[in-house]
């Protein structure tokens, strides 16, 4: 007989983020309670932000607390007043090509700010950790796919490097305090709801302008796109199946890809963005930018054997859904 899952109190950082706020949604349909954190900070339009908030607001069993992961008082506080059962951590300063100008805001929130999460879950024995990583830690690797053993230690931006330094640190409280944490590493996450600072966001508000579209490396690129519906049902998985020690024979510590294994030519998505709009791109060919990387490809079978799941929604399909919600969401034609 299957054991009826018992309702978790969440805590949710990222709340406001793309996918956070999805994971939000998904956590409060099957019947959790969610406490969501944002600081809602201007990397980008944060109307959009409170927007995405605004789907979830007034669900039974969400609140919302504005708060930065580096204030390091009001996260203890926040850990002392409230009992969590999981703890999905999302929240973190994005961007490649941004951590190469503003490198202070990726130290504050990817590294200070995630030390205080660790902190917060030791000090409470926090259930599990599930946190995001980042494809970007395997930097200039050529073998493909990448598989969560192969080495990562030679990143290529500032904003890998972050991500890279969460796995060790969260390797190491598993080892010390027992607790179990979890990485994930998105690959390329597209959808309805998503950033505006990434090129399929980018590509689709350009071509529908009629502006010229930038296509680095002159299109020699490829990319492993993940439907946020994809991480969203990973991230949830992966929440209900904590590590212990007898499953990994150390630390109960795991880190999952978490992709569609099935990279895409940077042409080719462009195409399918094209067919989606009814229209016809403007390509601007340009050189490669810095801490910018070749390809992507995720080898997601330790994540299949783990939870019994892995992404697999078609490009074509995703896009299309994308395209729907960013002509309601921003009335273009």
């Amino acid at each position: 007989m299957k054991t009826e899952r018992k309702p978790q109190h969440v805590l949710l950082t990222g709340a406001a983020g793309f996918i956070g706020s999805h994971v939000a949604a998904r956590l409060l349909e099957r019947g959790d309670r969610v406490l969501g954190l944002d600081n809602v900070n201007d990397y980008y339009d944060p109307a959009l932000k409170w927007a995405r908030l605004r789907r979830i607001e007034g669900a039974p069993g969400f609140r919302f607390v504005r708060l930065d992961l580096h204030d390091r008082a009001r996260m203890a506080e926040l850990f002392a007043t409230e009992r969590f059962d999981g703890v999905i951590h999302l929240a973190a300063q994005a961007g490649v090509r941004y951590s190469i100008t503003h490198p202070h805001a990726y130290l504050d929130s990817n590294l200070t700010g995630f030390g205080h999460v660790l902190e917060g879950c030791r000090a409470q024995g926090v259930a599990h950790l599930v946190y995001a990583s980042s494809s970007s830690v395997y930097g200039g690797n050529t073998k493909m796919p990448f598989t969560e053993t192969d080495a990562v230690d030679r990143p290529v931006s500032l904003y890998a490097a972050t991500k890279k330094a969460n796995e060790l640190m969260a390797h190491t409280y598993s080892h010390l305090y027992g607790f179990p944490t979890t990485g994930l590493r998105f690959f390329t996450v597209y959808g309805p709801w998503g950033r505006p600072d990434m090129a399929y966001h980018l590509f689709t508000r350009a071509i529908l302008a009629g502006e010229p579209i930038p296509v680095f490396n002159h299109g020699d690129m490829r990319r492993d796109f993940t439907y946020i519906d994809d991480i969203t049902e990973g991230v949830l998985r992966v929440l209900d199946r904590p590590a212990t020690p007898e499953h990994v024979g150390t630390a109960p510590y795991r880190v999952f890809n978490i992709g569609n294994s099935e990279p895409v030519q940077l042409l080719d998505f462009i195409n399918c963005i094209e067919s989606a709009l009814g229209k016809k791109a403007i390509k601007q060919l340009l050189p490669m930018q810095p801490g910018d990387v070749p390809a992507t490809y995720a080898s997601t079978q330790s994540l299949r054997d783990w939870v019994g799941f892995a992404p697999s929604t078609p490009l074509v399909e995703g896009l299309r859904k994308f395209v729907h919600w960013y002509r309601d969401y921003y009335r273009c034609g």
